[in-house]
């Protein structure tokens, strides 16, 4: 079962189901974006605007790479699965949920960010387009799906579990 990743597009609920699971299950929860500001010691959305999108993502490939013995929940950041190597990573070295939600639950919770490099400025049709982009990644890389667009946070870590027992 373990790792368990957690996958998702931005706004998903991804770090707070972490959370919640971790403290359910008794089991340490990491961050892939948060041990990436770590490593650099910068926010994410530093790192975009000045290095740029391709060298944060080698960063967040060996921040993955660095969770292969981790025995707990791993939260990831919404595009890690673009990259196939990292898809193949997640499917091969634990189990992997996608909490999907619908776009429309996503841009409400993420509208006031600007936290998120790839949402400032963007129109729901450019969100919907990246989300769209993605969800077959998502999907396929997923050992399971869970849409949490209308559950609650103790609702989702209820159903994840049940799902790894």
């Amino acid at each position: 079962m373990l790792p368990l990743y957690i996958i998702g597009f931005m706004g998903a609920g991804k770090t707070t189901i972490g959370q919640k699971l971790s403290q359910d299950l008794h089991i340490p929860v990491f961050d892939t974006d948060h041990l990436v500001e770590q490593t650099e010691g910068k926010k994410i959305s530093q790192i975009f605007a000045e290095k740029g999108e391709p060298y944060f993502r080698d960063k967040e490939s060996e921040i993955l790479l660095s969770t292969k013995n981790i025995n707990g929940i791993i939260t990831t950041g919404g595009g890690i699965i673009l990259r196939k190597e990292n898809r193949d990573f997640i499917q091969t070295t634990g189990s992997s949920v996608f909490l999907k939600c619908r776009i429309e639950k996503i841009m409400e919770r993420i509208e006031y960010d600007t936290s998120r490099p790839l949402f400032v400025n963007k129109t729901l049709d450019e969100v919907q387009a990246l989300y769209e982009s993605r969800l077959c990644f998502y999907e396929n890389t997923a050992k399971f799906i869970i849409d949490s667009t209308h559950l609650s946070i103790d609702e989702t870590s209820y159903e994840i579990i049940k799902r790894i027992k």
